[in-house]
């Protein structure tokens, strides 16, 4: 079912989201029944609505969306009566969010039925500006002062180069990308190579806010927030950017760990791209990653620090190791295959094969090189595959349905 969003904010920057502000998912498909709710809650003040045309299809998850990204929902009970009251009825039993309802008939046995199914307004067409606001007013009453967060369930990736130029960067965002379109998965990108990290120039994103903006802002940041700040690539991955200015900051490791937990309970896999940054590894970038790649090179320098990185941080089983060699031709080798897997203490589970034409060609076209085939694709698309990145028939049914997020 094809589903049309359309947010209306109260502000671009995630700055106005305080206690006053009131988030609203408006469900409605009848266009013009919808514009008439949009309308009047577009005249009260600190409400964030979100429109969606059309109903949720069956079997979604709708309270586990709702939660944590919306305080009120309005529901239009005329485009299909019975499978709107299934909705409002899932919802006052299942999540804590104020299920408001609207109709143009003035139906008793249908308020009797919405009110039993636990909706706490019910709300007659055309909508005054003045009933609207009584009715957020309530709503706003009853939101709890704080939310439990969810259980941090997506997966984690990161990236790590034993030496800078090592090509992290490359893998961890072409990865990404490839990961995104195989599964029909929600994928987040996080560069934390700062100051000068460079994964949306590669992917040719502009972004008004980056992930600095995201770790000064701890104490405050939840699912909204993130969401609001991330930008979405037309190839599906959505991207969060180191600043695309020099910005002299430190984030905190409890910063680092708030932020991938966030992210970790609204995308099915968060990528991040750590660089060479040995500091990251106090956090759970490091702690909490389901895969570590540590990407390395064939020369003497990448395979010594490949070395020393290993024995430091990978004597354990945990987080599962596997080693990426970049720009890697067995036939120019100087140093033999059976050196490299002994410098790094085991074999590495991944050779990227040079090819600095589709590098380059990316890098000045700022396109995902994952996007046209070669050697590289073929080798990263194995690594998706490995994680669990195959598309099936229900993860691309679900990408296509109705989603509160993303």
């Amino acid at each position: 079912m094809a589903t049309n969003t359309s947010p209306t904010t109260a502000s671009q920057f995630p700055d106005s989201i305080g206690a006053a502000a009131l988030s609203i998912a408006l469900i409605g498909p009848d266009e013009r029944r919808r514009s008439a709710a949009m309308n009047a809650l577009a005249s009260c003040a600190g409400a964030e609505v979100r429109a969606f045309s059309s109903y949720p299809p069956a079997g979604e998850d709708l309270p586990q969306l709702i939660d944590g990204h919306y305080d009120a929902v309005l529901i239009d009970l005329d485009s299909e009566p019975e499978y709107a009251l299934e909705l409002v009825e899932n919802l006052c039993a299942n999540a804590s969010a104020t299920v408001m309802v609207f109709s143009e008939r003035a139906d008793p046995e249908l308020l009797v039925r919405c009110m039993r199914a636990g909706a706490r307004e019910f709300l007659s067409l055309p909508l005054a500006t003045e009933v609207m606001e009584e009715a957020l007013v309530r709503a706003a009453a009853r939101r709890p002062q704080e939310r439990p967060d969810k259980k941090a369930s997506g997966r984690l990736l990161s990236f790590m180069g034993a030496k800078g130029g090592a090509g992290a960067t490359m893998l961890a965002t072409n990865f990404a990308v490839a990961l995104a379109k195989d599964s029909g998965q929600k994928t987040l990108l996080i560069d934390l190579d700062l100051p000068l990290g460079d994964a949306a120039l590669n992917m040719g994103i502009t972004a008004e806010f980056s992930v600095v903006d995201a770790l000064q802002a701890k104490d405050r940041l939840d699912a909204r927030f993130l969401s609001q700040i991330v930008v979405k690539h037309k190839c599906g991955v959505s991207v969060l950017a180191a600043p695309g200015r020099f910005v002299q900051f430190q984030p905190t490791a409890e910063a680092i760990d708030r932020l991938l937990q966030v992210a970790r309970q609204e995308f099915d896999n968060v990528v991040v791209d750590l660089g060479s940054k040995l500091d990251l590894m106090g956090t759970a970038a490091y702690k909490d990653a389901n895969t570590f790649y540590l990407v390395t090179q064939s020369s003497i320098p990448e395979l010594r620090n490949s070395n020393r990185l290993v024995q430091q941080f990978f004597a354990s089983a945990l987080p599962k190791l596997e080693i990426v060699i970049n720009r890697f031709e067995s036939r120019t080798l100087g140093v033999s295959e059976e050196h490299i897997t002994k410098a790094l203490t085991r074999p590495a589970q991944w050779k990227i094969p040079n090819d600095y034409a589709s590098v380059r060609k990316m890098q000045i076209e700022a396109t995902p090189l994952v996007l046209a085939d070669s050697a590289i694709t073929r080798q990263i698309r194995q690594m998706v595959k490995s994680v669990g990145g195959a598309h099936t028939a229900a993860t691309a049914e679900k990408k296509k349905g109705f989603k509160l997020f993303g």
